[in-house]
């Protein structure tokens, strides 16, 4: 079985990022950069389905030349090789999808992992839209992945409960953090991972026009919140909520 699973270099969450002044871009210089969260239950979902079936793990990124540090990563945690599709370039989902599609139809693997969305742009679109462009069969928001006979049984969290999805492979699946625990690099692993071989692509190798569809036009921080009021009872906590809050 080969399985695919892309990460995505982003700016550390817990690093408080500024905004221009001008407010049309966000201001990363200084930052340190890690491989998205959510892309980890990704890639260990990919590691464990090799574990368990056997084959290869390959890891994909779209992005600068740095991020051949998350791709080490993510080859320090088990997988087996790497392609960075290099590009400075600031992408939306769209221009993702379409070059991570190409790459697919050069893999053929059986199955993709993916995290279910960046935590640096919060879109959740890239996975849905290289269903789209692939045709394949797609499994959002899994917290459990079975697969036996060709098929994917995926237990997905819905709004209001869950549900399971059987999809036939290749498919793609979009991973929770329910779904697993990343396991640590361990420094074998990440003796081996320096010896592990990494593609380099550009998107034009792949005949990909990445100009964007949408564009991010302004920045802004949301209003600071209103600081909090003590009340001395629930009549009055009432006669706020109700006179000045009006949400009763």
């Amino acid at each position: 079985m080969k399985i695919l699973t892309t990460v995505k270099r982003v700016a550390d969450p817990d690093m408080k990022i500024k905004i221009a002044p001008d407010g049309s871009q966000l201001v990363t210089e200084g930052a340190e950069f890690v491989m998205n969260q959510m892309d980890e239950w990704g890639v260990e979902e990919a590691i464990q389905l090799k574990e368990e079936h056997g084959g290869e793990v390959v890891v994909v990124s779209v992005g600068p030349s740095a991020a051949t540090k998350e791709i080490r990563t993510a080859l320090a945690m088990g997988a087996d090789r790497g392609i960075l599709v290099e590009t400075d370039a600031d992408l939306d989902s769209d221009a993702v999808a379409r070059v991570l599609a190409e790459v697919v139809k050069e893999e053929q693997p059986d199955v993709i992992t993916m995290g279910k969305l960046s935590l640096d742009t919060d879109r959740n679109q890239t996975a849905q839209l290289l269903s789209a462009y692939l045709d394949y069969p797609q499994a959002t928001y899994a917290y459990n992945v079975e697969i036996a006979d060709g098929w994917a049984s995926v237990g997905r969290e819905i709004d209001g409960g869950t549900n399971t999805k059987r999809v036939k492979l290749p498919a793609i699946i979009t991973a929770i953090e329910r779904l697993n625990e990343p396991r640590y690099a361990s420094l074998p692993g990440i003796m081996k991972a320096k010896r592990k071989p990494i593609d380099t692509k550009s998107p034009e190798d792949l005949g990909v026009d990445i100009a964007p569809k949408v564009k991010a036009v302004q920045y802004e921080l949301p209003p600071e919140r209103e600081a909090g009021e003590i009340v001395e009872d629930v009549d009055e906590l009432i006669s706020k909520l109700k006179n000045e809050a009006k949400v009763l």
